[in-house]
């Protein structure tokens, strides 16, 4: 069985299987979901990823063609292609049009807002830590076997908010997150199985090997240095001046779908809880300067593909930096042409 901090999937999953609980695969479209969505993964998802990095805030609707050929850029077959746009049609993230014989698609408010949440969510983590107040929350659950489908979402739920398992049915966080776990145990109908407390720790014990008992750290560290190597090479390249629009494109959503993980993975532990030379700051630096260095070069062969089917319609096509989403007077000015 692999390490517990790479199982983790985007807030409210259940058990339900082949993405039953999820139908349109768009959960926390924009962050969250550990699944890769370059090349060979999730369309739907890569489609809203890239409206969301080179249409935001944009209300035209674009051809169905240029969406087929951005789709493309990625290796996703036509046919996969159309089955995305009518997938996220189906679940209301999509909004057709038809103009003559065209059809065109355009993102619908409940796409938007999900889009902007998920990436206040993606950039904002890891740019600073909270420090200890030296109180775990603590949640012992014990829910009957044939209950498991509410079980197996409880415990996705509780690592969504950052909590480990210290024992099966033992979970802690070094957060205040009582109330959230409460809204969490009444939504799945387990209220009276669950009981949520504050406590501190006792001597021997000290929170350094807690967290090491309920976290994979070690995992999590090897997967900071995979991302750090991976961008930090992506980086000098394009400094260089030697990535191409085309490359540019598919490595953007590349360097973003691989930081996308990591709020899944890793619980943004204090400080004094990890330990030293913690890699999170410099991958979290590598991943901003990375993503905002190819922007340009990216959005340019976004206005080709689009300018191709609707040359009137190129020119929005833009790209935003990262503190686009946490300065929002800041982002709308952002998001004009570039």
């Amino acid at each position: 069985m692999g390490p517990r901090a790479s199982q983790v999937p985007a807030p409210g999953a259940t058990d339900e299987p082949d993405g039953a609980a999820d139908p349109a695969g768009t959960m926390d479209p924009a962050g969250g979901d550990t699944g890769r969505v370059t090349r060979s993964g999730h369309p739907p998802r890569l489609l809203l990823t890239l409206l969301g990095d080179y249409w935001w805030r944009r209300t035209a609707h674009l051809p169905s063609a240029a969406l087929v050929a951005l789709l493309g850029e990625f290796a996703v077959s036509d046919a996969s292609a159309r089955a995305a746009l009518s997938r996220l049609v189906k679940h209301g993230l999509l909004i057709r049009s038809k103009h003559g014989r065209h059809t065109f698609h355009g993102l619908s408010d409940r796409a938007a807002q999900i889009l902007d949440d998920g990436a206040r969510r993606i950039f904002s983590f890891g740019r600073t830590t909270q420090p200890w107040d030296g109180v775990w929350t603590l949640v012992a659950f014990s829910v009957p076997e044939h209950n498991r489908r509410a079980r197996y979402a409880l415990r996705e739920r509780l690592r969504w908010l950052g909590f480990g398992p210290l024992y099966d049915g033992l979970w802690v966080s070094p957060r205040s997150h009582a109330a959230e776990v409460m809204t969490q145990l009444t939504e799945l109908g387990i209220a009276d199985t669950g009981t949520v407390f504050r406590a501190r720790t006792m001597p021997p014990a000290d929170g350094r090997t807690l967290s090491h008992r309920a976290w994979d750290l070690d995992y999590l560290r090897g997967e900071y240095k995979r991302f750090t190597a991976f961008a930090e090479q992506l980086h000098e390249r394009t400094l260089a001046g030697v990535v191409s629009p085309v490359e540019a494109l598919v490595a953007r959503t590349q360097v973003m779908d691989h930081w996308r993980a990591f709020p899944a993975m890793d619980p943004e532990l204090p400080d004094e809880l990890l330990p030293g030379d913690w890699p999170r700051g410099r991958a979290q630096q590598l991943f901003i300067a990375t993503y905002d260095s190819l922007g340009p070069a990216a959005a340019h062969r976004v206005r080709q593909i689009i300018g191709r089917y609707a040359p009137e319609l190129a020119t929005q096509a833009t790209h935003h930096n990262s503190d686009a989403h946490l300065f929002p007077s800041q982002g709308a000015a952002q998001a004009a042409p570039q």
